[in-house]
């Protein structure tokens, strides 16, 4: 199916990341390319790896403050004939801070410029976090260039089951892509999952360069999400579409991932046993699942990945491992997740009954339903305290 390639030496889940990702400025390795690209009059540090050219290319869009070297680990576990292509958003890694700010609805010609000036017209897309509102924005408004879609620890923008005031408090300052010390004391109640266990991990991944950012680059890159959301368009996305959460994720409660894949026609959800960073920390499980989908050439990609998914929980055999949800089956009667240790349940979450009321009902039209018989029929992908 894929030519799944062995982690580098020295490389297993958690400890490994000291060693792919050293306190220093990290070049461009063999078959890879750093450059500068002036796109629109933004300028971005861009890396791009050559691959097979019967294959589009991957496009990755970082997390909110996050440069490209941050998810190495991911890259590193990929097949060494995809073509990838990461870039710094203005302000962050080692891309200038834009003069004024944007707007997430305005930066598709940015990825579009991106993929012209390095010769390709269309590309598979992976978004995590921030960028996975990048990267619904793109396949909605150009869909002819978005092949794949892959949605990682992320969510539908301002409608949406938001994490922990307390947690997303933190995400209001850039200090932890500044202070290394600091990372490391948050990491654990800010990202979930292995770093709950090994806070240094958060610390040695969020700081793989010697020179932040500026912090005008974060803030204007926060601020673009403002008022940003896919909820009611998600219907059109069109674009066979891979969904992965953790199940211990402060920042983006499990509950957005069901809902987006209610909304999303050709998707499917596959829930891991970790959290916010684990595409990084735990690569070498969750790239191959990533690599199942991409390369199938047709809409069995969905059933590929989640076969994947199934042959990884029986390699790891635990059953508090990668989880998937069949086509066609209501994500509410999969098998509970184990969550990690200190993770939060969602009844829990103060702000889940005042904002439910808006969801709902924005979910439901999308849908073109309406009203109770949602529960009735079976369709609701909110835990029923976020109903009452």
């Amino acid at each position: 199916m894929t030519d799944r390639r062995k982690a580098r030496p020295g490389f297993r889940a958690g400890s490994g990341l000291r060693q792919l990702i050293p306190g220093r400025p990290r070049r461009a390795v063999p078959g890879e390319q750093m450059r500068t690209l002036s796109i629109g009059g933004r300028v971005l540090r861009v890396a791009a790896r050559d691959g097979n050219p019967d294959w589009p290319p991957l496009l990755l869009c970082n997390g909110i403050g996050a440069p490209l070297e941050v998810f190495q680990p991911f890259v590193d576990a990929l097949d060494r004939r995809r073509a990838i292509i990461r870039f710094d958003m203005p302000g962050t890694g080692e891309s200038p801070a834009s003069a004024l700010p944007y707007h997430l609805a305005t930066l598709p010609p940015l990825l579009s410029g991106l993929l012209d000036q390095l010769g390709y017209q269309q590309a598979d897309v992976l978004g995590i976090s921030w960028g996975g509102g990048l990267a619904q924005q793109f396949a909605l408004s150009r869909p002819d260039r978005v092949r794949r879609l892959v949605l990682v620890a992320t969510g539908p923008g301002a409608l949406m089951i938001p994490g922990h005031p307390r947690v997303l408090l933190r995400m209001l300052t850039p200090r932890r892509h500044h202070d290394p010390a600091h990372a490391a004391r948050i990491a654990g109640e800010l990202y979930g999952g292995s770093v709950r266990d090994d806070p240094a991990l958060a610390r040695d991944l969020l700081h793989p360069t010697a020179r932040p950012g500026p912090a005008r680059g974060y803030y204007y890159q926060l601020a673009s999400g403002i008022g940003w959301t896919s909820l009611p368009r998600l219907p059109r996305l069109q674009q066979p579409t891979l969904i992965l959460a953790g199940d211990d994720d402060p920042i983006i409660p499990l509950v957005n991932a069901r809902i987006m894949h209610r909304l999303i026609p050709r998707s499917e959800l596959h829930i891991y046993h970790g959290g916010h960073l684990d595409l990084a920390t735990d690569a070498e499980h969750l790239a191959p699942v990533v690599e199942a989908f991409l390369t199938a050439e047709t809409a069995d990609g969905i059933a590929a990945a989640h076969d994947q998914t199934r042959r990884l929980r029986r390699r790891r055999g635990r059953a508090g491992g990668l989880r998937a949800h069949t086509p066609g089956r209501p994500a509410d009667h999969a098998r509970p997740a184990t969550a990690l240790p200190g993770a939060r349940s969602p009844a829990a979450h103060p702000l889940a009954a005042p904002i439910a009321p808006i969801i709902a009902p924005t979910a439901l039209a999308a849908q073109g339903l309406s009203g109770d018989p949602v529960h009735a029929r079976g369709l609701c992908v909110l835990p029923p305290c976020y109903c009452a």
